[in-house]
């Protein structure tokens, strides 16, 4: 018999981003397997509602809108800078999907969350209940320690409350999926959470994503791709802009975010004539556009809680098999270094990143190595067609398989079958 998936996130297509991409791909990919996948989400926000009026980003017609996909309209404005608006958007989809799942009549074999904000994962742990059916608990992001690395919402009390709310939620989820190895450390020391729980499925690219167009051999170009907020190092964005146009090397911005404004307002002050801001696009443009660069860019500010996490960009940049020069630390960091995908700053300051670009630049049979040490990565760890098993073994409850989980001290790493 046809199993049924509730699959509840605030992110879903035609949304850009890591977290619309995912599920998108999750949807497709669990329906090709002949799951009866049905979908609770919100109308498309992120970045801002303007750009899904064109009609370019509505292009996936293997997606049923009618019978699979049930969205949400939101009132308040997510993007706001005030945090009480941010989260009063953030209840308004809670309390929405609640109700929805209250009163929906459909019956469902398992239930599928991801989770941040924090909110949409309780709406599961409702499901969970509601429905009586197991609960996979999909982690993108540590939230509430994100809010803090952030610096915008870090009220101790607060805190103390979403994190047992944090707690709840992983005991009482019946799996849990990270997207980041990182992650699991922090729930298995902080929350006790058995290492048998926890399953890693990275984001990942398809196979018909590897490497779109080789970066051609004219002027040197270094990208910037995705959020511009505050968890990202615009300073030092910023900085290295200024850098690289003493040396006339274009940089592309293909980005939104709080931060957004600031650099481009930076960047017609000091006259930078070598930075070119594109709007969001398509994903399949995106990546076109990343492959005609020979550098991707990663910034990531210095709070400890971004130690565990790998931005999408990265793996996207190893997709279209272009070098990284970043300023990140901990996992991201392993990844990249251990890899040879691209150098990391050490000091996270713009002159060292100036640095390995103009090393970079002067060693083109470099950067060719590192795009072929970042496409046979990719094609090892970072495929969809792959990576989905791990979902399909947990709702086929096959969980039992091992995980190849290698130990040191602590966790160390937990390989994808």
């Amino acid at each position: 018999m046809t199993k049924r998936v509730l699959v509840i996130s605030q992110h879903f297509y035609p949304e850009i981003g890591s977290a619309g991409n995912r599920i998108k791909n999750i949807y497709k990919l669990l329906k090709d397997e002949n799951y009866d996948v049905n979908v609770l989400t919100t109308e498309p926000t992120y970045p801002n509602k303007k750009i899904y009026h064109d009609e370019q980003f509505w292009d996936d017609e293997s997606i049923d809108e009618e019978n699979n996909v049930t969205r949400i309209g939101v009132k308040n404005r997510k993007y706001s800078r005030s945090i009480i608006n941010r989260l009063m958007y953030y209840l308004e989809i809670a309390f929405k999907m609640m109700l929805f799942i209250l009163t929906d009549r459909k019956k469902y074999d398992v239930i599928f969350v991801t989770s941040p904000p924090i909110f949409i994962a309780v709406v599961g742990l409702l499901a969970k209940y509601r429905y009586r059916r197991p609960l996979i608990l999909d982690i993108r992001d540590l939230w509430p320690e994100s809010l803090k690395g952030v610096g915008v919402f870090n009220y101790p009390v607060v805190i103390s409350v979403f994190s047992r709310l944090e707690k709840i939620l992983y005991v009482k989820a019946d799996h849990i999926i990270v997207n980041s190895e990182g992650f699991i450390r922090f729930m298995t020391e902080k929350y006790a959470i058995p290492l048998n729980k926890i399953h890693f499925m990275p984001n990942a690219a398809n196979r018909n994503e590897i490497s779109i167009i080789e970066s051609g051999n004219d002027v040197f170009k270094v990208m910037y791709a995705g959020n511009i907020g505050l968890a990202q190092d615009v300073t030092v964005l910023m900085d290295l802009a200024k850098e690289l146009n003493e040396y006339s090397i274009e940089l592309t911005v293909m980005g939104y975010g709080f931060k957004k404004k600031e650099f481009v307002r930076f960047a017609k002050e000091h006259k930078l004539t070598n930075v070119r801001f594109i709007k969001p696009t398509t994903r399949q443009e995106c990546l076109h556009i990343i492959s005609e660069h020979h550098i991707g860019i990663v910034t990531l500010n210095g709070k400890q809680v971004f130690e565990t996490v790998l931005p999408g960009k990265i793996i996207d940049y190893m997709t279209c098999g272009i070098p990284i020069v970043a300023s990140v630390s901990g996992y991201a960091k392993d990844v990249i270094v251990s890899h040879e995908a691209g150098i990391v700053a050490e000091t996270n300051t713009a002159d060292e990143m100036l640095r390995h670009i103009l090393y970079l630049y002067q060693h083109p049979s470099k950067r060719g190595e590192m795009s072929r040490n970042s496409l046979n990565y990719v094609k090892k760890h970072f495929f969809w067609e792959k990576n989905i098993e791990v979902l399909i073994r947990l709702i086929e409850n096959k969980s039992s398989e091992p995980l190849h989980v290698e130990q040191t001290e602590s966790v160390d790493k937990v390989e994808v079958l």
